[in-house]
């Protein structure tokens, strides 16, 4: 299905003992064809040995750098390696990796740049919190305002790029709140973006950081950023003209 395009899981992860082991073994059970790098985040329990011990192809990062440098970590590595096509897929087992073939099948039709995992096509499976739903649609709504294009789930970090992609977020990936960020990116590039219906799970072990106080904060700020992305590519756009 691929033929000779080189394609990369990239598995970010900060503390997940309790669910490394089984995201990877997955892929490695499912995806033999494809490579992958798990990007240990400065993790402070036992993520990196269980990688180790397992002899998974592993990236340990000294300090914690947060999703967005993990991640772009793991853009690097595809574009020094020469990759064709880059999956972010979450070591917390929210991902289910049965729609990986899904995820980049548009791209290897050369019908898009970027495929997004999106759970609120078919809204099946878990959705998260209800208020989380709300956050979600209006950061949606606000990149859309901004972008004029509509983005349903603009914080799944279920993805996968073009080679054209990885090289973009290899050199500037946004490392504060990347999700919806790297989609304003992409579309200022002018990126072809497409949502993929996909059904998430639960973690499967450990527990999120969110909570009420932290998420108000993350919408306050990540409205704020978005904005600013928005216009330093409008500016970066008006120099080269």
């Amino acid at each position: 299905m691929c033929g000779d395009k080189k394609i990369l899981l990239i598995i970010p992860a900060y503390n997940e003992e309790e669910n490394i082991e089984k995201v990877v073994n997955n892929l490695i059970q499912n995806y033999p064809q494809y490579d992958y790098v798990v990007v240990n985040d400065g993790s402070r329990d036992h993520t990196e040995e269980i990688c180790i011990r397992n002899h998974y192809n592993l990236i340990s990062l000294p300090i914690n750098l947060g999703i967005g440098g993990a991640v772009q970590t793991g853009y690097r590595y595809a574009l020094q390696n020469h990759y064709d096509i880059a999956i972010q897929i979450d070591g917390d087992g929210q991902h289910d990796i049965a729609y990986v073939e899904r995820l980049i099948m548009p791209i290897l039709e050369e019908k898009a740049d970027i495929t997004i995992g999106s759970r609120f096509i078919e809204k099946e499976g878990f959705q998260s919190s209800a208020t989380r739903r709300m956050g979600i649609s209006f950061l949606s709504g606000w990149i859309h305002l901004l972008c004029f294009q509509k983005v349903r789930d603009v914080t799944s970090g279920f993805r996968a790029v073009d080679k054209e992609f990885i090289e973009v977020y290899a050199e500037n990936y946004p490392s504060d709140y990347p999700e919806p960020e790297a989609i304003v990116a992409a579309i200022m590039h002018r990126g072809r973006i497409e949502e993929i219906p996909v059904v998430m799970k639960e973690r499967m072990g450990g527990s999120s950081s969110i909570n009420l106080r932290r998420s108000v904060y993350y919408m306050i700020k990540v409205t704020l950023a978005i904005l600013v992305c928005r216009i330093s590519f409008g500016i970066r756009r008006g120099k080269k003209q």
